[in-house]
């Protein structure tokens, strides 16, 4: 598992956010000065400096529950609101667009051009706010002092920890289905054909060497694809062209969106509640939740009219059969943590650390990375 993961399923997560958010707010015609108000709030919340500074330190992944615990905050920065079953959908579109994007990236490398994707679109969401483009310049230079030295078995690494993520997620996509790139099991389907990764070759020949490096002989094969060369390779800077499509805005275009429960996905999740087990690493889940949400502080409306509700179905009667037909075991209970002085805030996460305290002896080492929570929020 790759330590330096998180930050770039944070912000390509992030990114599909704002794609599907800012289609719904204008298909639902929501005046242009909130639905920028939006936009800008959330992006202003996703890099907010100290925020960046907690993500991108090396640390393992975590579960699923803690990362969709901090994009409910993410969604609810501004003054739109979002209900149970609608929050589900936008986290399901969200997720199977990044594991479709990872699974055909060409070479693991290129998940970095496909957040620079995300991030140039981010961008331009709020080129007209100096003050945020500042932030998302920042991230750029975050992303590449980390991710651009990286040697290709470390990006082998990444794709495989986002892999390891994504694997028992199999949530049927309607835009996916109509462009016959995912199967009904909500499985996606691997091309075989079309450009081969930059720095290969076209498969078809193997060569045979001799002890000495001289070439003696070739074999021709069929390769059972349709392949063509090499793309250039995409810039890897702030600013350039990407080359891949991975990572741009598919709801561009005007068109429905839904998603549809698997027969796989249903029994995964029987699965997960049969095996159900107290997590090892919820202790350390909250400490991260804690870190990373302190600058993540969901706005209240100022009065009845300034807030609005986004529906990500066609409509409320959809929206509520929705929430009633979804496993609980999907809906992703949300651990709610406000990072704050008062002693009403440690009496409540004192009650959430009690909540998930385990059966049985602890370590002193276990016992004390639990207890540091409670310490960092005194010490706020």
């Amino acid at each position: 598992m790759s330590s330096k993961t998180l930050p770039l399923l944070f912000i390509n997560l992030g990114g599909e956010m704002l794609y599907i958010l800012d289609q719904r707010l204008r298909a639902q015609n929501i005046p242009p000065v909130k639905s920028e108000k939006v936009m800008n709030d959330i992006i202003t919340t996703m890099f907010n400096k100290k925020f960046l500074e907690e993500l991108f330190k090396l640390q393992e992944l975590y579960s699923k529950k803690a990362l969709r615990t901090v994009f409910d905050r993410l969604a609810h920065a501004s003054i739109m609101r979002l209900n149970q079953a609608s929050m589900d959908k936008l986290y399901d579109l969200m997720t199977m667009a990044f594991k479709y994007q990872v699974l055909l990236c060409p070479r693991p490398k290129d998940i970095l051009l496909v957040s620079f994707n995300h991030m140039d679109a981010i961008k331009d969401f709020v080129k007209n706010s100096p003050g945020i483009l500042s932030q998302i310049d920042d991230t750029y230079r975050k992303l590449i002092e980390m991710y651009t030295p990286l040697s290709s078995g470390e990006f082998q690494l990444i794709r495989q920890t986002l892999l390891i993520f994504f694997q028992d997620m199999h949530i049927r996509v309607s835009i996916f289905l109509k462009d016959k790139v995912q199967n009904s099991n909500g499985r996606f389907v691997l091309p075989t054909s079309g450009p081969v990764p930059h720095g290969t070759k076209i498969p078809g020949l193997i060569r045979m060497f001799s002890c000495t490096g001289e070439e003696i002989s070739r074999l021709q094969f069929n390769n059972a694809g349709n392949y063509t060369g090499a793309l250039r390779e995409g810039s890897f800077e702030s600013f350039g062209d990407r080359v891949t499509k991975l990572g741009t805005n598919m709801y561009s275009v005007s068109r429905p969106v839904e998603t549809h429960m698997s027969g796989t996905s249903k029994n995964s999740a029987q699965h997960t509640k049969v095996n159900a087990a107290p997590n090892p690493l919820a202790k350390e889940e909250l400490n991260l939740l804690a870190r990373l949400m302190g600058g993540l502080e969901v706005q209240k409306p100022g009065n009845a009219d300034s807030g609005f509700r986004i529906n990500l179905f066609a409509t409320d009667e959809e929206e509520e059969e929705a929430l009633i037909s979804r496993p609980d075991e999907l809906s992703y209970g949300v651990i709610k943590i406000q990072a704050t002085k008062d002693q009403q805030a440690n009496a409540e996460l004192a009650k959430i650390m009690g909540e998930f305290t385990e059966s049985g002896d602890q370590s002193p080492s276990a016992s004390s990375k639990g207890d540091d929570l409670l310490a960092m929020m005194d010490g706020l």
